[in-house]
């Protein structure tokens, strides 16, 4: 039985997130339904991350198992046609051993979450940045994420409605980096709490609109108390970037 790697990129906007539900429409729903149109079966899509309603993906990984051999160009472009009347593309589908599984044998996932900082509406990018009405200093956001990186008790930034068996994590990097009037924040780690970019990405912004100093990341940070977190950033700047495997 041959398993297929996906690459996929999709604007989450219209979304109830990755994860399939009863009553509204999934990304995971979408890639479910486009595949019994060419391949004659039904069968799971297993995504290495369930990204939130309204969260978009650049590079999401998933893997799927068929019973007939398809080439992965078929695979692709099959499924790209079905789907091409919602926001879902499939970048690329390749031919994997039955040990690769896109959730349990990824090492690394990378996210980037974007802030558009101007006082005009957002056209383009409407629903995928979060637009600040004042400018922002993404130098002292950088200098403050620092302490972020590392092995930490992350309570601070971890969702109520997490699931983790812990909320020690290991963040690898976070880079905040400004282009014109858009601020990048890149962030990476093996895996992540429920929420924790965008509740560290709003208590960062704290910092970039003056409210708060460099330090009180790194206060907040330590206090391990989710009471102390900042506004969770809205869903329409993140995506997920890239998951590596080894």
């Amino acid at each position: 039985m041959p398993r297929y790697k996906l690459t996929i990129e999709y604007d989450g906007s219209p979304y109830v997130g990755w994860q399939r539900q009863k009553e509204h429409l999934s990304v995971q729903q979408v890639l479910e339904e486009a595949i019994p149109k060419f391949a004659g079966e039904t069968v799971n899509v297993y995504g290495a991350g369930r990204t939130d309603a309204g969260v978009h993906a650049l590079g999401q990984v998933a893997h799927i198992d068929l019973t007939k051999d398809f080439t992965t160009d078929k695979v692709r472009d099959a499924m790209n046609h079905f789907m091409k009347d919602e926001p879902v593309s499939i970048l690329q589908a390749e031919l994997v051993d039955e040990e690769f599984h896109a959730r349990f044998k990824a090492h690394a996932r990378h996210y980037i979450y974007r802030i558009v900082d101007r006082r005009a509406d957002l056209t383009f990018d409407r629903k995928l940045a979060w637009k600040a009405m004042s400018l922002v200093d993404a130098s002292a956001m950088h200098e403050a994420a620092q302490c972020l990186v590392g092995k930490h008790d992350f309570s601070t930034f971890r969702d109520v409605q997490c699931q983790a068996d812990s909320p020690v994590k290991t963040l690898t990097s976070i880079d905040v980096v400004r282009e014109g009037d858009e601020i990048e924040i890149f962030v990476s780690a093996p895996s992540f709490l429920h929420r924790q970019v965008r509740s560290i990405v709003g208590s960062l912004m704290e910092v970039g609109r003056g409210k708060k100093p460099v330090s009180w990341m790194k206060d907040i940070l330590e206090a391990a108390d989710r009471s102390k977190c900042g506004t969770v950033a809205p869903p329409d700047g993140l995506y997920l970037s890239q998951v590596d495997y080894p």
